[in-house]
């Protein structure tokens, strides 16, 4: 299990930054959304954002409409995966403000700041984000709309509050928070948010998460993931789990939601993404790494995926393909 998950993590490429203190006295109640100009100084323009609040004093109710409420306490992390806007409340039943139009710039031009509430007890949040590049993340879009982390069940807590106290120390001084000590931040919620998460799976449903916790879809996943560029095909990767071909591909199809072929050319193709963006190898090169027996074939594959050709997406590294609205797609070319 681990292998495939991190590997998928990876592949995310996240960018971390934090952006608001707060600080609210009881009662109250604030409706809260991350827009992308909340994430303008740390990242141009997301494909996907993830907002998250790290609680480090007092406790609230958070509420995703069509959700259960979900009590927060200091010491955990929520994460919203797909940004929905929610309410933050210290009760049930307090008519929320607008959280938007209760931002104050610092006085110093370091972390905007909320200062809210009746005068009661405090609760102390620091908001952040997550944001990637991806449009189409099978992991991330298995995770439920609201994913709360305890700390103190996983990372430690101290090493969580002291990097998000440093991000707004560095914001005081004007430097931008989206350093490497976010993007790590951002990495380690993520992940722990996700292990603990999968932990209370019950084996049943669908989905990469349930698909990883099968202990012969898992196995495949893992295999895949751990060389992309190994020479896989779906008859090999049953006999590895133990099961007929026709009885392999009909279950992982049922979990992942494509078939293993595809789902391999699929993350064959991400990887090589990342690998233009970030290296100096010739496309030819690139191509051999994922698996691809010719170069030609790859950079069909990656043109069909991305709507551009591999040299071109290279000469424009910081655009966001937003092309790809279909299921993941380019299973013709598995090497062997």
């Amino acid at each position: 299990m681990p292998d495939a998950l991190t590997e998928v993590l990876r592949s995310v490429r996240l960018t971390g930054g934090v952006f608001l203190d707060v600080r609210l006295t009881e009662p109250w109640a604030v409706i809260s959304e991350l827009t992308a100009e909340d994430c303008r100084p740390f990242l141009a323009d997301p494909a996907q954002l993830i907002l998250y609040h790290v609680v480090l004093k007092g406790r609230f109710l958070l509420r995703v409409e069509g959700e259960p409420p979900i009590e927060m306490h200091a010491g955990e992390v929520v994460l919203l995966p797909r940004n929905d806007a929610h309410v933050l409340a210290s009760a049930p039943g307090i008519e929320p403000v607008q959280g938007s139009s209760l931002v104050q710039p610092a006085p110093d031009g370091g972390l905007a700041r909320v200062r809210h509430g009746g005068g009661g007890a405090e609760t102390h949040l620091v908001c952040g984000f997550l944001g990637s590049e991806e449009t189409c993340n099978p992991l991330l879009s298995a995770l439920p709309r609201a994913l709360r982390l305890d700390l103190r069940a996983g990372t430690s807590r101290e090493w969580v509050e002291a990097s998000v106290r440093f991000a707004a120390s560095e914001l005081a001084e004007g430097r931008l928070a989206s350093s490497g000590v976010m993007s790590r931040l951002a990495e380690v919620l993520l992940v722990e948010a996700v292990r603990q998460y999968a932990a209370t799976l019950d084996g049943t449903g669908s989905g990469w998460l349930h698909g990883l916790g099968n202990p012969q879809i898992g196995r495949a996943l893992t295999l895949m993931h751990r060389d992309i560029s190994a020479r896989q095909t779906t008859d090999r990767l049953a006999r590895e789990v133990g099961m007929s071909r026709s009885a392999f591909v009909e279950r992982f199809t049922g979990l992942i939601g494509m078939p293993p072929g595809r789902y391999l050319a699929y993350w064959r193709l991400q990887a090589a993404r990342q690998q233009l963006r970030e290296t100096r190898r010739s496309i030819a090169q690139v191509a051999h790494s994922v698996g691809y027996g010719s170069e030609e074939a790859f950079s069909r594959a990656f043109k069909r995926e991305f709507r551009l050709s591999p040299a071109r997406w290279r000469e424009r590294p910081g655009e966001v393909v937003t092309g790809v609205a279909r299921p993941p797609g380019a299973a013709a070319e598995m090497r062997g």
